[in-house]
């Protein structure tokens, strides 16, 4: 296994027991075990379990961020429809149980390091998303229309856990053809 390749692997795994267990409920030693690599290993990548929660934040945000930009034209009749559709598939297929950035800011609250900064730069960039679309299909609430947007997006990713990707998807997406068509 190459250099790139193990901290793949590590990162894979550790994206994968954070999201199931939490990140305090997971330790280096599992991480090293299920990864099969000697712990020298993810030293060499990461000097602490913070830096290797750092990169995997950063790594599932480059990842929502191409899934959205992959789903969304943003020049279509109506990308706002797009991004809550693309959302619901991110929420299906890779977020079924909650949010791992939300449970980031909950663990890593007051902690002085970069793990909060992370998960909130995260919640911010979606509010900017919107008002770039608002702003971008000549909207004139672009801010009210933004809040509106993460608010709802925010609601359905929560909602997952109680009643399942498919059904706040379902809501979300006719909770936002309601918003496009008032803000017309």
């Amino acid at each position: 296994m190459s250099r790139s390749t193990k901290k793949e692997a590590l990162l894979r795994v550790a994206e994968t027991l954070f999201y199931e267990y939490g990140f305090r409920g997971v330790g280096l030693k599992q991480i090293i075990k299920e990864a099969n690599v000697a712990t020298m290993t993810l030293y060499n990548h990461f000097p602490s379990k913070d830096n290797l929660v750092e990169e995997v934040l950063k790594q599932r945000e480059a990842r929502y961020w191409s899934y959205l930009d992959s789903y969304v034209e943003k020049d279509s009749e109506s990308p706002f429809i797009l991004a809550v559709e693309a959302h619901g598939l991110w929420l299906k297929e890779q977020s079924y149980q909650g949010d791992l950035f939300l449970r980031a800011i909950e663990d890593y609250a007051g902690t002085d390091n970069e793990i909060e900064n992370i998960a909130r730069s995260h919640k911010a960039k979606l509010l900017k998303y919107f008002q770039d679309l608002a702003k971008r299909k000549g909207k004139e609430n672009k801010q009210d229309l933004a809040n509106q947007f993460t608010l709802l997006l925010e609601g359905a990713t929560s909602m997952t856990t109680l009643i399942g990707a498919e059904k706040a998807t379902e809501y979300s997406i006719a909770m936002a053809r309601t918003l496009v068509q008032y803000s017309s």
